[in-house]
């Protein structure tokens, strides 16, 4: 048996049981073992990849720090309204290629490709794994890319580039001038070699302290998926004129977005003083609360105000379509008094608890209510704007599920 069998044969078995088991005369135990678990990821992060066999898949860590093939769709289809299909010599570069994911997405856009990757055993994977997919126009390099580097005198029509958020000990790094390269030594460089730029940088990153060491910002992008920021993508190109876009994935949200100046120029929203009567509840995903336009949300829809200035929650009387979040039918609400809550709750077994801009943690009022985890009742616990605590109760608006 050859280990491209045995991959084949036990790719959907449990790798700890598989490690401790004889193998057959001629099989590399340890190479098949990251090669199963390498599949058994794709098929969650990466199903186009994992239905194509015989791809190479290189270590954990790289594939936990790759893009997912969501993510890797949403540039696809940023790149593709940046630059529609026009010119046949068209050639994009991705200066830091890693597992190739991104890569081998946003390459089907362009005649010519150039894959560059400091680490040679990576560039060996992506020779194979790209003829495999079908990228016959891609080159590729290794290289490490510098601010003298020869690959920045090309000229490109696109650039993407995903510097390493890691320091020489593995620690994660989050600032700009902490990752490698450093974009903040390359950005004109990048510019010069091309029109159009995306970097992706860390989703921890402050987004407008990244603008102000940013050049020729033109879109922002804040991805996210099952609500967590996944990543921030900024676009450069000569257009100053910024636009925020907020993108939830897996979600049937639109994508929002609006310009940078709207959000400066926005009027502060409306602060209500009651709950409405069978009135509606929204929540922004986690894209909006990221970027920090939640506030906009009620002068591009018809909110009838917001609860707090810190609890990023709204309120309408009468249900908004297409809202970027989740929304919900208030079905009562109640101070944080004995007599109120057992009003409230008095035939809740188990619910779902959020809280926002409230001193406890889900866990702990869940205890403190002698409530179990899950079921269809959504409970709020917030503040107000004259400071009262409040337990919101909800059921999932039916149009938003």
């Amino acid at each position: 048996m050859t280990s491209e069998e045995y991959i084949q044969k036990h790719r959907n078995g449990n790798l700890h049981t598989l490690a401790f088991q004889q193998v057959p005369e001629g099989v590399d135990l340890k190479f098949c073992l990251q090669q199963i678990e390498g599949w058994q990821t794709a098929c969650r992060k990466l199903p186009s990849w994992a239905a194509c066999d015989g791809l190479i898949y290189p270590s954990r860590l790289a594939l936990e720090q790759c893009s997912s093939e969501a993510t890797a769709i949403y540039k696809r289809e940023v790149v593709e309204r940046l630059m529609p299909k026009a010119d046949s010599r068209r050639m994009m570069g991705d200066l830091t290629g890693g597992v190739g994911v991104d890569f081998s997405f946003l390459a089907s856009c362009f005649s010519s490709a150039l894959y560059v990757e400091q680490q040679e055993q990576l560039c060996t994977v992506a020779h194979h794994n790209f003829s495999l997919l079908g990228l016959a126009q891609a080159e590729i390099e290794n290289a490490a890319v510098s601010i003298d580097s020869p690959l920045l005198r090309r000229h490109f029509s696109f650039l993407f580039i995903d510097p390493s958020r890691r320091d020489e000990k593995g620690k994660k790094t989050v600032l700009i001038e902490e990752c490698s390269p450093n974009i903040l030594q390359l950005q004109d460089a990048l510019l010069r070699a091309a029109p159009v730029v995306m970097v992706k940088l860390s989703p921890m990153l402050d987004i407008a302290a990244a603008l102000r060491v940013l050049h020729c910002v033109s879109e922002v992008h804040v991805v996210s998926a099952n609500g967590e920021c996944k990543e921030l993508l900024f676009v450069l190109s000569p257009d100053k004129n910024c636009r925020v876009f907020c993108a939830n994935l897996h979600s049937a949200d639109p994508v929002f977005s609006i310009g940078l100046d709207d959000v400066r120029v926005s009027k502060s929203p409306h602060f209500i003083d009651t709950l409405p009567e069978d009135g509606f509840l929204y929540e922004p995903n986690a894209s909006i609360l990221k970027a920090g336009v939640q506030d906009a949300l009620c002068h591009r829809f018809p909110l009838d105000g917001k609860l707090h200035p810190h609890s990023h929650l709204y309120v309408s009387r009468h249900r908004v379509t297409d809202f970027p979040g989740r929304a919900f039918r208030i079905a009562g609400w109640s101070r944080f008094d004995k007599r109120g809550l057992k009003c409230l709750l008095h035939d809740v077994k188990q619910a779902n608890v959020t809280l926002r801009n409230f001193p406890s943690t889900s866990d702990a009022l869940r205890r403190r209510l002698r409530l179990h985890d899950g079921g269809d009742v959504y409970l709020f616990a917030t503040t107000l704007r004259d400071e009262a605590h409040v337990l919101i109760r909800c059921v999932k608006d039916k149009v938003s599920q």
